[in-house]
């Protein structure tokens, strides 16, 4: 049944994309109020909107996908650009790394292997024994830190295309 939903919209996208002269079937799949880049096979969304992590996850799930997972210093600065180009800021925002479920142990929201990292140096460090979420272009390094779930931050989706 999802698999039918799923190709209707698309058919019914793919449709409007056409009578309105307009190719670009992904940017009008997404939100309106959503900068978006292809990186690696994976297209990011940058969510303007501040929540806290579980909210940002919920938000991405929404959207077929999860906070975004990086695995390479060539995503992190595409990432860092798709938020520059839609902010002209450099600002904080949640990715999906979290070390919730065992101190120090990371993982990423979508299941993949947390081998790449760009903690900030002293990062992580868990201060006050509650910073279990990852938010990066934290300090002027732009480098990740650990931070408080509950804090109400933007946030970048990737989904698998």
């Amino acid at each position: 049944m999802k698999l039918l939903t799923w190709s209707f919209l698309l058919l019914a996208m793919v449709a409007l994309s056409r009578a309105a002269g307009k190719s670009d079937v992904v940017k009008r799949a997404a939100p309106c109020n959503q900068d978006r880049t292809r990186i690696n096979g994976r297209l990011f969304i940058y969510i303007s909107t501040p929540m806290t992590w579980a909210q940002a996850e919920r938000n991405c799930i929404s959207l077929r996908g999860n906070l975004a997972s990086v695995h390479s210093a060539q995503e992190y600065h595409g990432i860092q650009r798709l938020i520059l180009s839609a902010t002209s800021a450099s600002k904080e925002t949640w990715i999906g790394g979290s070390d919730a479920e065992e101190e120090g142990v990371w993982l990423w929201a979508d299941g993949s292997s947390f081998k790449y990292s760009h903690w900030c140096q002293g990062e992580p460090n868990n201060a006050g024994k509650m910073q279990h979420c990852l938010q990066m272009n934290y300090s002027d390094s732009k480098c990740w830190d650990d931070y408080g779930c509950d804090t109400r931050l933007p946030s970048v989706c990737s989904i698998r295309k």
